[in-house]
């Protein structure tokens, strides 16, 4: 595991360091907590940004929203 420093404005770090001592656990495994939940957020993002064709598609749609139009999202199936 490598080491980053990370500066809080004092007030935050004030905060943190009261919860961190009601919940009798330190600051680092706060923040730690903290930084997964915001990876777990940004996952499946990540995950549609990986795909070419997928950002291409949603671009497609707000540029059609922003016009009123509307956009066919499922490719019509041959013979019906």
């Amino acid at each position: 595991m490598s080491t980053t420093i990370v500066r809080i404005p004092e007030d935050k770090r004030d905060t943190l360091k009261a919860i961190a001592g009601i919940e009798k656990r330190g600051i680092n495994e706060i923040i730690s907590e903290l930084i997964d939940d915001y990876i777990e957020r940004h996952t499946e993002t990540l995950e549609i940004l990986s795909h070419p064709e997928w950002v291409d598609a949603i671009n497609e749609g707000l540029s059609a929203s922003e016009r009123n139009e509307t956009v066919r999202w499922r490719k019509e199936k041959s013979g019906k």
